[in-house]
């Protein structure tokens, strides 16, 4: 028998193994699920138990494909039932993502940033092809990220899927956002950080959702504007963690960054999963 940590941040259990095993099949918990078997006190990840090996392969099915008008009723949905943004816990989960998967995440992260830096030291093409593939790469970062945080099997190519999964849209996605943000920090400096923080889901919502540029936009638009300020507060203690990173002779960056995206996919998913397959969204009650 054992107890676990819903989605909620709730104990619930004792239950059995089978259950938890119909929970990852469902997609409700993962592998980075926080679990203890009964009468013990130490917690640790369901991934660190090998009769939820099989499980965890198999996986949870990928969500269903949404588009502009059932994104609509998504983002009621969300906002019906509300949400909160925890800054410390979401910055733990991330950091228990990336100590879980340490050189596959710090590995993704490096090539990636390495490959957009090379970009943007090229003035002319750092002009043209910054802006139109930075997008396509960080939605496939968010890709790999929200696997691992799922529960399913990962491998390094995964960080590229944006170039076959959904390279227009998050072309688009990353062309259009950052240039209406820039026009709005220019314009007035406010508009642009809200629209900064209001579309920081735009990527993950395009590639993981499959919605075309403007529809993830506005998805994350509307139900981030709620709490507008507890991401911008997120937000602020990330960049305060990639900043210790470079402080930390610099290639400290490379494993403050998986912790940042670590802790966003988490946020994302918290937020977006369906109700049905919330990782997890627990029913059973607790039992003492």
């Amino acid at each position: 028998m054992y107890r676990i940590i819903g989605g909620d941040g709730k104990e619930y259990g004792p239950v059995s193994a089978d259950q938890v095993r119909q929970w990852i099949k469902e997609g409700r918990a993962s592998g980075q699920t926080r679990i203890r078997p009964d009468g013990t006190e130490q917690w640790q990840t369901v991934s660190a138990f090998a009769e939820f090996a099989d499980a965890l392969a198999a996986g949870a099915p990928p969500p269903p494909a949404l588009n502009a008008v059932n994104a609509e009723q998504l983002a009621t949905d969300i906002l019906a039932r509300g949400y909160q943004i925890e800054i410390g816990s979401c910055i733990s989960r991330g950091w228990e993502l990336t100590k879980a998967h340490f050189w596959l995440v710090v590995g993704v992260c490096l090539v990636t940033g390495l490959i957009q830096g090379a970009i943007a030291a090229i003035p002319i093409l750092g002009a043209v092809a910054g802006p139109l593939l930075g997008g396509v790469i960080n939605g496939g970062v968010y890709y790999l990220f929200l696997k691992l945080k799922r529960g399913q099997p990962a491998t390094f190519g995964d960080a590229f899927a944006g170039f076959s999964l959904a390279f227009v849209p998050l072309m688009l996605a990353g062309l259009v956002s950052s240039l209406l943000t820039g026009v709005g920090l220019l314009l007035c400096i406010l508009p642009g950080i809200y629209l900064a923080v209001a579309w920081v889901f735009t990527l993950p919502l395009v590639i993981d959702k499959k919605l075309d540029f403007w529809a993830a936009m506005e998805l994350s638009r509307k139900v981030i504007t709620r709490n507008w300020w507890q991401m911008f507060g997120l937000l602020i203690v990330c960049f305060l963690v990639m900043l210790l990173g470079v402080l930390a002779l610099v290639v400290g960056v490379f494993v403050a960054m998986p912790v940042v995206v670590g802790a966003l996919a988490h946020v994302y998913d918290d937020i977006f999963a369906e109700p049905d397959a919330a990782a997890p969204s627990l029913q059973t009650p607790t039992t003492t």
